[in-house]
């Protein structure tokens, strides 16, 4: 019996084609991906990528939505039992996770899901979790866009990292409240996860005040002035 020879390299699919672009992203960044680029790492022929891609951007566009795909949503799964403040906290670290294994593709997730299936279903889990716990839709669209701001900002860069590791480059005279800057480097996470611990929390507990000023009627009311 006649049997067909194995192809010598696997077909070349659209996940394939994903899994070779996020690999470039991540070594060497957006700039990196090109259509030429991606034929010659998997071996095969330019115009073969647009049976499954019509550009490049439509090659970063499933790259980001692979990279939503990562953020956990379970906590948003039973609305009636987990508190929406520690849902949208747990949330967003999963979030930020994601990001800074992926911080490359970070500037094309942060222009917005578009038509990307993982990045709606992030959306549409946020937007429809708020909504349950009470708040009004429009709030709740803040609350969405207000997550996105600020979690795909901190992954955006590291505030530790833009310092030197050289304490002579912050001489007292001229800093006098810079004496320890240059140990902030070789502390990176603890102080960029830290920095994003504190904002998210102080986030959390704003709009936890917020949703104590809820109206019946669906609007916030004005906090009482302080005397």
């Amino acid at each position: 019996m006649c049997r067909m020879a194995r192809p010598r390299k696997p077909l070349l699919s659209r996940d394939r084609i994903v899994e070779a672009a996020s690999a470039l992203v991540d070594s060497e960044g957006l700039d990196a991906v090109s259509t030429r680029r991606l034929a010659a790492e998997l071996g095969v022929s330019g115009p073969s990528l647009y049976n499954h891609f019509r550009n490049k951007d439509e090659i970063l566009d499933a790259v980001a939505d692979a990279v939503s795909a990562q953020v956990d949503l379970s906590m948003f799964d039973e609305p009636d039992t987990r508190d929406w403040r520690a849902a949208l906290h747990d949330w967003a670290v999963s979030y930020r996770a994601a990001l800074t294994e992926h911080p490359h593709i970070v500037p094309v997730l942060a222009q917005g899901p578009g038509r990307r299936p993982a990045g709606l279903r992030v959306a549409d889990a946020v937007f429809g979790a708020m909504v349950r716990a009470g708040w009004p839709p429009a709030q709740a669209t803040y609350i969405g866009a207000l997550m996105r701001y600020f979690i795909t900002g901190s992954a955006l860069g590291s505030f530790a990292r833009g310092f030197v590791d050289d304490e002579t480059a912050y001489d007292p005279a001229d800093y006098p409240h810079l004496g320890q800057a240059h140990l902030l480097a070789e502390r990176r996470q603890k102080v960029d996860e830290g920095a994003f611990e504190t904002g998210l929390r102080a986030l959390v507990d704003g709009l936890s005040l917020q949703y104590e000023l809820l109206s019946p009627g669906g609007t916030v009311r004005p906090a009482p002035k302080r005397s």
